[in-house]
């Protein structure tokens, strides 16, 4: 018999350093969720990622108190800068532009990226990602 879905709990958690310090533990604890035991399997489960990397994540739980978890790729935004070098985006973007990627940049971003996009192809997932990059103001040269 398939166990009963309670909810699920939409979390960024940066990859490899979940802590049972809030907000992770406290969202997960008022869900009856075991705190220590998600943040060994996230840990483990991102050590390959880059560490501190933003990382959406999607826990399901059940009425037995037990969860499973999906980690998605970090935010375009997060590869962005990291690709240009940056701390932050523009201020007032479309009026200033703080960096610069090339197009192999982005195109990389748009592979890495395509499992969670809702594109059909890399190239309308570069389009996705140059769009991040105008609000961002950042220029694709």
């Amino acid at each position: 018999m398939a166990k009963k879905v309670m909810g699920q709990l939409k979390l960024q958690v940066p990859a490899g350093d979940a802590k049972p310090a809030p907000p992770v533990g406290p969202a997960l604890g008022q869900r009856g969720i075991n705190i220590m035991e998600f943040c060994k399997a996230f840990n483990a489960k991102t050590a390959d990622m880059d560490k501190g990397a933003p990382c959406p994540t999607v826990i399901t739980y059940y009425q037995d108190k037990s969860f499973t978890f999906e980690i998605k790729t970090p935010p375009a935004s997060y590869y962005l800068k990291k690709a240009a070098n940056l701390k932050s985006g523009a201020n007032k973007p479309g009026k200033e532009t703080v960096g610069n990627v090339t197009v192999a940049q982005v195109r990389e971003i748009a592979e890495a990226k395509m499992k969670d996009l809702n594109a059909n192809s890399v190239e309308a997932a570069m389009q996705i990602i140059l769009g991040s990059a105008r609000s961002m103001g950042i220029e694709v040269k």
